[in-house]
């Protein structure tokens, strides 16, 4: 098994973490840090309005994230029926949520995966972390470690040298409240 001492310190410490996830490399951070999401978003060169991916090891880390007064239970029991797996869902965001995890929008994108090194490194850190693909924005994603060290390797980005699972391409993206896909996975 991977040591993931490293990545869960960074974690805690407001760093930047590279890891592998169903289909491609994410990046991610804690998703309470607003300098970490800072860190996360200048590391990537992303747009903050764009918003990030929630990934967690299970829906009871991302109930604090998320509004379910909005969603029916046959809405959210559609969605909770494709995890833990490679669909990501739309579901109004709480509160709580940091403005650079929601970007633009008053929903944040969630996902349980089925990656057992995610789900670990989850478990280990006690909540989701933050996932965007693991690239310059507008460069291609990164499916090996290598390939991260090739984009990312003169940031201050722990790299988890762990396998993808597999899966071509990055996970799909559905609207929880309307069932309309936003992205083909």
């Amino acid at each position: 098994m991977i040591d993931l001492q490293a990545a869960i310190e960074a974690l805690n410490n407001g760093g930047v973490i590279a890891y592998p996830t169903e289909g491609v490399f994410g990046v991610g951070c804690d998703p309470d840090n607003q300098q970490a999401l800072e860190s996360l978003l200048n590391i990537k060169q992303r747009d903050p309005s764009k918003g990030l991916i929630l990934i967690a090891s299970s829906f009871e880390q991302l109930m604090p994230y998320v509004d379910l007064s909005q969603v029916t239970s046959e809405q959210l029991e559609r969605a909770t029926r494709t995890w833990p797996g490679p669909f990501t869902w739309v579901i109004p965001a709480s509160e709580r949520l940091l403005s650079l995890v929601s970007g633009q929008f008053d929903s944040v994108a969630v996902r349980v995966t089925d990656h057992p090194l995610v789900i670990e490194l989850c478990e280990q850190f006690g909540k989701p972390i933050t996932s965007t693909s693991a690239n310059l924005s507008g460069q291609p994603a990164c499916i090996t470690y290598q390939e991260v060290e090739q984009q990312l390797g003169d940031t201050a980005v722990v790299i988890v040298k762990g396998q993808t699972g597999g899966r071509q391409g990055p996970s799909e993206i559905r609207d929880i409240l309307t069932s309309t896909t936003l992205r083909q996975g």
